[in-house]
């Protein structure tokens, strides 16, 4: 898919997205619900993605941007009788 492709595919849901908040007013409150629930379960994904992330790149690369080598494991060599 082109980035023009990508572009319209997520304007067409925006669009959707505001149509859908310019009908929630007037609502059922079974509506209002499923779309806070839906909404909220979405909110949940990305900050768990955000953490994921964050911590991943925080123990592969420090916060200066260079690896921890210290963080290796080191293999135990066994011990001489």
């Amino acid at each position: 898919m082109s980035s023009e492709g990508v572009l319209k595919e997520i304007q067409t849901i925006g669009e959707k997205f505001l149509l859908k908040l310019q009908k929630l007013p007037k609502a059922d409150p079974v509506e209002i619900v499923s779309f806070c629930v839906v909404l909220l379960f979405i909110v949940t994904v990305l900050v768990l993605m955000i953490i994921a992330c964050s911590c991943c790149c925080y123990s592969c690369c420090s916060c200066d941007g260079h690896p921890d080598h210290r963080r290796r494991k080191i293999q135990d060599r066994p011990a001489a009788r």
